[in-house]
């Protein structure tokens, strides 16, 4: 799995947008105004960091190496997860996860605004 097909799975979904709020290696995908998935574009292997539920977050930490708590970030929130060598199916569940997660931290206004789109 490549930086492009991530981006088109996240820009697929309502009320994405992308930017490079802090550099222009490290591209954000926001859910209106907060942040769901950061990805470093020049790091290799690509890795991205994503909101997981604290509970399966200890779980995935336990079964993959990959997966490992997100640096400058709330560890007991956000993971960095290196793409190698993980199923496409399961970054795709991280990515909808995370999504889900910011999304339901949203106003219930800014919930509406979205799902209009």
């Amino acid at each position: 799995m490549d930086a492009n097909e991530i981006l088109d799975y996240c820009l697929a979904k309502k009320g994405v947008t992308e930017s490079f709020p802090f550099d222009n290696e490290t591209l954000v995908m926001k859910v209106d105004t907060k942040m769901f998935l950061l990805m470093g574009l020049e790091r290799q292997p690509l890795a991205i960091n994503v909101k997981t539920d604290p509970e399966w977050s200890a779980e995935l930490r336990e079964q993959y190496p990959q997966i490992t708590g997100a640096y400058h970030m709330n560890k007991t929130h956000w993971n960095s997860v290196t793409v190698d060598g993980l199923k496409r199916d399961l970054i795709f569940k991280l990515i909808d996860q995370s999504y889900e997660l910011v999304f339901k931290s949203l106003t219930k206004k800014a919930q509406n605004e979205v799902n209009s789109l």
